[in-house]
Parts: structure tokens; C-alpha cells; sequence
């Protein structure tokens, strides 16, 4: 079968590796559509642990099972998620499922033809794929799960003023997200198209980020946002959310700088105006079951994101697609794809 071994975001080899065999309480599944997330090309963050397989929003076809397997068949459709929190420890009890003490196991990498799925996440990660939902549009079930988890934090309700910085397909599952509740939803982004995907989908006003975001902020609404959902890792992003966020509103910090880049919060200035700095990594079993529920009903459309579908050998061009962003918002490898290169 084929892998592909990502060394860096240039250097990505698909190389051929034997097939393996599920033990008693693993399965194999077939990759039929995997996402190329944002984080998969934020470098600094991947790099220490390269090579490695990526790939982490999977839609796969069971293809054979262990004997002890009773869950699943070969032939089911299935979204399966990275990792699994145990539900036991001191954080997953107090909520905190993304920072679960105890996990030990994690899904291989869904940049591959085929993958062995491991016995806790066979019993605890595995979710057979309603009938409307298609491999592809499961492929938005875990970034969507971590929007959902966002949102909730941020306590976003209905007839908030939200402000959402960077609109890559995270912040555009954002602009979505808190349509749905009723908000009230401005997007800001340096990008024309994205902005103009950001108008096509609802957002009340889009602010090219160039120029001062607050100013047209207050010129669009007369007031800064309740909530600042940032979606964009750049400084000056940061700045801009700073700066946009309403006395007694909340700023979720969804992308983060560099580590050796220095943040400085103005304290004094939130002090006085009781603003909540939230940040947002990852998602729990609650959020992944409202993120497929919220896309079978059709509450959330998916495929309006999906710019481009390329084959596993095509694949250092869907991470020059993301890395590059201008011209790309849901890029999704097709392992069972062939190559038109």
C-alpha cells in the first residue's frame, strides 16, 4: 500500500510499505477521503516529530476486522477520530477531554491507502457514518467538532455580535457555526476570495484586514464584538483581536503565534473592561457527535468549502494549496484517487 512520510511541507514521499493485518481488537479501513488541516503545515508544530504520517479528518470504509471486532463490518462507512480521551482522569472529568492525561494511543496517519485502527479507538473513536453523510463531507466532522467546542466556551448565543479573524475553513465552520445561532457575524481576512466565500455564506459585513479592522467593525455594527473568534496565527492579527473585543466580551484564541513569537496583552486595558481570554485546542466526544448530527441535518453545508480533491501521489501540491492559502479552502486527498499528473 501506498503512505506518504512528511519530512516537511516540500519534502512529503509516498513510498510503498506492506499492507498490515488487524490483530483480535483492531480493524483495517480503507482511506477514502482525508482533509489537509491547517495545522498539518504549521511546521514548528509538526516538525519534531518527523517524519511522520499526517492526516487526522478521515473518512475510511471498514475492510476487515479482528475476531474480537463486534462493532463493525467490513463495508461500513465510518469517521474515525485521532485520539481518545479515557473519560476517567481529573481533566475529563472537569470537561477538559482535549487534555486527557491518559491517552496513549493514537490514530495512524490517514495521508495512506490503507490503516490499522487500534483497539481503544475501534471501541471508543469509531463512528459509523449516518446515510446523507458523504466521505467527503465527513471529513469536516472533527475541525467542525472543534469549532463546536469553541463556540461553547465562548458561551456564542443567539443575537451576539461575532467578529471572526481569518477565514481559512476553520474560521469560515465559524462564520456558519454562529450563523445557525442567530449571530450576528462580521469576517475580516486579508484574502479577497475568502472573504467574498465569508459574504456568500452569511456574514453580515466583510472587512479586508489590511486596513483597521475596528474602524469598520464600528462602522458595520457601532460597537465592538461580544465575541472575537481568532482564526489567523499572524501578530498582527492578534493586535487587531485585541483591539476588537467589547467591554464584558471574550476573545478565543482558535489559532496561536509561533512559540518564539512574543504576545503582549494589554491587562490594564481588559482589567477594566472584564474581558475573558479563552484558547481552543481540539474536541471531545460531545463535540464529534454534535458535528455529525449538525451535518446530516444539513444545519451545517460542507461541501460549498471543498475547493480542491487530489490524489495521495498529488499530495505535495495539496500542502503547497494550504500552505499558500490564497487560492484554496477544504483541499482533500482522495488515496484511492488516481494521480493526472
Amino acid at each position: 500500500m501506498k503512505v506518504a512520510y512528511w519530512y516537511n511541507n516540500k519534502d512529503i514521499r509516498v513510498e510503498e510499505v506492506p499492507t498490515p493485518t488487524p490483530g483480535p481488537k483492531e480493524m483495517l479501513v480503507k482511506i477514502i477521503s482525508c482533509g489537509i488541516c491547517g495545522s498539518d503545515v504549521v511546521e514548528w508544530y509538526r516538525l519534531p516529530r518527523a517524519p511522520l504520517v499526517q492526516g487526522h479528518e478521515i473518512g475510511a470504509q471498514v475492510v476487515k476486522v479482528g475476531d474480537s471486532v463486534k462493532k463493525f463490518n467490513p463495508g461500513d462507512r465510518v469517521f474515525i477520530a485521532p485520539k481518545v480521551p479515557c473519560g476517567k482522569c481529573f481533566y475529563c472529568q472537569n470537561g477538559h477531554y482535549p487534555q486527557c492525561s491518559e491517552i496513549r494511543e493514537r490514530l495512524p496517519g490517514g495521508f495512506a491507502e490503507y490503516i490499522l485502527v487500534p483497539e481503544t479507538i475501534v471501541e471508543s473513536g469509531t463512528y459509523l457514518l449516518p446515510e446523507h453523510i458523504t466521505y467527503d463531507q465527513s471529513t469536516f466532522i472533527e475541525p467542525l467538532a472543534c469549532v463546536v467546542r469553541a463556540q461553547r466556551m465562548a458561551g456564542v448565543k443567539k443575537e451576539d455580535s461575532v467578529l471572526v479573524i481569518g477565514c481559512g475553513m476553520s474560521g469560515l465552520l465559524h462564520v456558519k457555526l454562529a450563523r445557525s445561532k442567530g449571530c450576528k457575524v462580521i469576517a475580516a481576512d486579508l484574502n479577497k476570495m475568502k472573504l467574498q466565500f465569508a459574504a456568500n455564506i452569511g456574514a453580515a459585513a466583510v472587512i479586508d484586514a489590511t486596513g483597521n479592522i475596528r474602524d469598520r467593525l464600528i462602522a458595520e455594527t457601532g460597537k465592538n464584538a461580544d465575541v472575537v473568534l481568532l482564526c489567523a496565527s499572524a501578530d498582527s492579527a492578534l493586535e487587531q483581536a485585541w483591539s476588537c473585543v467589547d467591554k464584558g466580551g471574550v476573545i478565543v484564541l482558535f489559532a496561536v503565534p509561533a512559540p518564539d513569537r512574543r504576545v503582549v496583552v494589554p491587562v490594564n486595558d481588559f482589567w477594566m473592561k472584564e474581558i475573558t481570554i479563552l484558547t481552543s485546542y481540539y474536541c471531545g466526544p460531545s463535540d464529534i457527535a454534535e458535528a455529525i448530527k449538525l451535518i446530516d441535518s444539513g444545519n451545517i453545508a460542507v461541501d460549498d468549502l471543498i475547493t480542491h480533491r487530489l490524489a495521495l501521489d498529488d499530495i505535495v501540491q495539496g500542502f503547497q494549496l494550504v500552505s499558500d492559502s490564497r487560492e484554496s479552502i477544504k483541499v482533500i486527498i482522495k488515496p484511492q484517487k488516481k494521480s493526472i499528473a
